[in-house]
């Protein structure tokens, strides 16, 4: 045990004096760098085709027409004539109010303008009379002048008499409620019996109806968005949504692709100042009545015009805070980040619309295990 303790204490001598001499010669000793392994990595070129932007918004459906059903007229209402909910077309009868006292009004109103007819008759027998002896002098200048002016009178009665009748019938006719537009309707509002108010102003809503088909989406783009419309159009790239009917795209939310088709119909005049957005429209045909005055749903709006473009799986795209960047590959097989700067989705992949060209080898996988300077081993997908 003494031995072996004293073997190695001499060792440690030995190496110690070597090292002194070796110094004392003005030698250094020899640092070598451990060497770094190479990661493998995924590694491809970048997507370059053509492709076409579209930018995305979430809206809610709204009826191109939409109509409260009021009562026109006072009454007790008498029958309903349709289903809740159902869909009913214009002209369609809803309600009936109680007509019996408008048919008596009418026929008060055709009595009195008889008796104004018979009463002009006789104003117009005695106006030519009248003239008749007053060419033979045989009554005053006065008199003729007060027959017609008798005359005039029984021509206003006739006239007031005739709107009389009008108004009645309308108010017979108005005992009707039929529907003005064709479209899905709601419930009704109030039940048989009840007494209902009409009148241009506090007339008793009765129900709702709503058009269809065709139907709006309505949604709110950003100043932004606009700025960006607005520069393009000017560029002559892409039409102003005012100009042209631009195509418009839509999905439900239930739904993977945009598979329904409309286009652009409305653009407002001005940017809502408290919030800072721009109300659009978009029109879309709906024969099914699959669409809903407000349903949300997903909407594509062109923007752009076919271009080449730079895409990229949007799994490669890193974040460092604010900055996004990429790994690629360079040309002593090392990894070298790449800061970019992205655009929208298209076809599935990212756009790129600066730090990346189609002759750059991208790193799509492995990007876990590297950092700047790392050399890489690159396989294509189709190897790994």
């Amino acid at each position: 045990m003494f031995e072996m303790a004293s073997n190695r204490l001499l060792n440690a001598l030995i190496v110690a004096v070597s090292g002194l001499a070796l110094t004392a010669c003005g030698s250094e000793p020899e640092v070598t760098e451990p060497s770094r392994q190479a990661v493998t990595v995924t590694a491809s070129p970048p997507v370059v085709r053509a492709v076409t932007e579209w930018d995305e918004y979430t809206g809610r459906f709204a009826a191109i027409e939409h109509v409260d059903v009021r009562a026109r007229v006072s009454g007790y209402l008498k029958e309903i004539s349709f289903e809740d909910g159902e869909f009913v077309e214009k002209g369609d009868l809803l309600f009936q109010i109680d007509p019996r006292p408008f048919r008596a009004e009418l026929n008060a109103a055709e009595a009195e303008r008889q008796s104004a007819e018979a009463a002009l008759a006789n104003a117009r027998a005695e106006n030519e009379r009248g003239q008749r002896l007053f060419e033979r002098q045989a009554i005053s200048e006065e008199e003729v002048q007060d027959r017609t002016r008798a005359l005039r009178e029984a021509e206003a009665m006739i006239a007031a008499a005739s709107a009389r009748v009008e108004r009645a019938r309308l108010d017979l006719e108005f005992s009707e409620i039929r529907a003005s537009i064709s479209g899905r309707i709601s419930d009704n509002f109030v039940s048989v019996g009840n007494l209902v108010t009409g009148g241009a102003v506090g007339g008793t809503v009765l129900t709702r109806i709503v058009s269809l088909d065709p139907i709006y989406l309505e949604f709110t783009g950003s100043e932004a968005d606009y700025i960006k419309y607005m520069r393009l159009s000017a560029s002559g790239d892409r039409p102003s949504s005012r100009d042209a009917a631009n195509p418009v795209q839509l999905r439900l939310l239930d739904e993977e692709d945009f598979e329904h088709q409309g286009q652009m119909s409305f653009v407002d005049n001005q940017l809502d100042p408290s919030t800072g957005t721009i109300r659009g429209r978009a029109t879309f045909d709906n024969p099914n009545g699959a669409f809903a005055p407000g349903m949300f749903a997903r909407i594509r709006l062109l923007g752009s015009n076919e271009y080449e473009a730079v895409l990229i799986p949007d799994a490669a795209v890193q974040t460092d805070q604010s900055q996004k960047f990429v790994w690629v590959v360079d040309d002593e097989n090392n990894a070298a980040r790449q800061d970019v700067v992205l655009g929208p989705m298209a076809e599935g992949l990212r756009i790129i619309r600066e730090g990346l060209s189609g002759d750059d080898v991208l790193i799509t996988s492995g990007v876990q295990f590297i950092q700047p300077g790392t050399p890489v081993t690159a396989q294509s997908s189709n190897e790994s």
